[in-house]
């Protein structure tokens, strides 16, 4: 059996992550840092992935917690659109990827790992990023642990602010 290591990863393994939305939980929380919660609007908010895809999937929710697209309000709707394009432009600034993955997966059967909370995925892309090991060994290796990626991503903010 071939083996990756991952300690970074240990922090999750058998963690209890209870039956509370994930989402209302950090938001109550001012520890964003140690919750990788990167910026927060008025109706929105930022944080990174615990599992990502790639480095630096971000994930993009309204603050109320509302489980489909059909109940966000036109406010949270427009700042949801908005927040998704400036992390979008922080990723290029941050990471100049070639390309993105912005997707929605709405309930549990389509792939929502938190159905209860909607929330929008944006995956930042490479050529070459894709190679056998998922197809193989059915395991995506991330090459940036999450306190690195969330600094790079916070000073870029600070730096360039108004993206």
């Amino acid at each position: 059996m071939e083996r990756i290591w991952a300690p970074w990863r240990t922090v999750y393994i058998g963690k209890d992550h209870g039956s509370a939305c994930i989402f209302c939980e950090k938001l109550q929380s001012s520890a964003d840092e140690e919750n990788y919660v990167l910026l927060r609007g008025e109706k929105t908010f930022v944080l990174l992935n615990l599992y990502p895809y790639n480095n630096g999937h971000l994930l993009v929710a309204p603050q109320r917690h509302v489980g489909d697209i059909t109940e966000l309000d036109e406010e949270e709707s427009l700042e949801l659109f908005q927040m998704t394009q400036k992390m979008i432009a922080l990723l290029r600034k941050a990471f100049n990827p070639d390309g993105f993955n912005v997707g929605v997966n709405l309930g549990k059967i389509a792939g929502a790992g938190i159905p209860g909370h909607f929330h929008i995925h944006i995956v930042p892309r490479w050529g070459g990023d894709t190679n056998f090991m998922p197809v193989i060994g059915d395991v995506r290796v991330i090459s940036e642990g999450l306190d690195l990626t969330y600094t790079k991503l916070k000073e870029a903010l600070e730096r360039d602010g108004d993206l």
